[in-house]
C-alpha cells in the first residue's frame, strides 16, 4: 500500500464524516425550529384568544371615561352656576345692607328723640340747657 492512496482515503472518510456532523446539526436545527413554530403557534392562538376580551374591556373603559368627561362637564357647569349664585346673593346682601343702614340710622335718631321727650316730660329738664321747665304742672 502506497501513503498518498492511505492520505486519499483518510481525508475522504474526513469529509465523509464532516458532511454526516453537518448533515446531524441541520436535523437537530430543524427540530428546533418546528418546536419553536409550534411554540409561536399556540402564542398566537392564546393571544387571538385573549385579543377579543381585551378590546371589549378597553371599550368598556373608553366610555367609562366619556361618561367621566362628561359628569367634570356637568360638575363644572354647577359650579360655575354655583358661584354665580353665590356672587348674586353677596350683590343682594350689599343692596340689603346699602338700603338698610339709612333706616337703622334714622331708627336710631327717631329712638334717641323719643327718649330726649320722654325725659324731658318726666324730668322737666331740657337736654340743651339743663333748664327746669314746667310742662304740664299748671304753675
Amino acid at each position: 500500500m502506497d501513503w498518498p492512496s492511505v492520505l486519499d482515503v483518510g481525508v475522504g472518510a474526513g469529509a465523509l464524516l464532516v458532511g454526516v456532523g453537518f448533515f446531524v446539526a441541520m436535523i437537530a436545527l430543524a427540530k428546533l425550529f418546528a418546536r419553536l413554530r409550534t411554540t409561536l403557534d399556540e402564542v398566537d392562538r392564546q393571544i387571538r384568544d385573549v385579543g377579543k376580551p381585551v378590546g371589549e374591556a378597553l371599550e368598556h373603559v373608553e366610555a367609562i371615561s366619556a361618561t367621566a368627561d362628561e359628569t367634570l362637564a356637568r360638575l363644572g357647569g354647577a359650579v360655575g352656576a354655583l358661584e354665580s349664585v353665590a356672587n348674586s346673593v353677596s350683590g343682594t346682601t350689599s343692596l340689603v345692607r346699602e338700603a338698610l343702614s339709612p333706616a337703622i340710622v334714622n331708627i336710631g335718631a327717631t329712638l334717641a328723640g323719643v327718649s330726649a321727650g320722654l325725659r324731658r316730660l318726666v324730668t322737666g329738664k331740657s337736654p340743651r340747657d339743663g333748664s327746669e321747665e314746667l310742662i304740664h304742672h299748671g304753675k
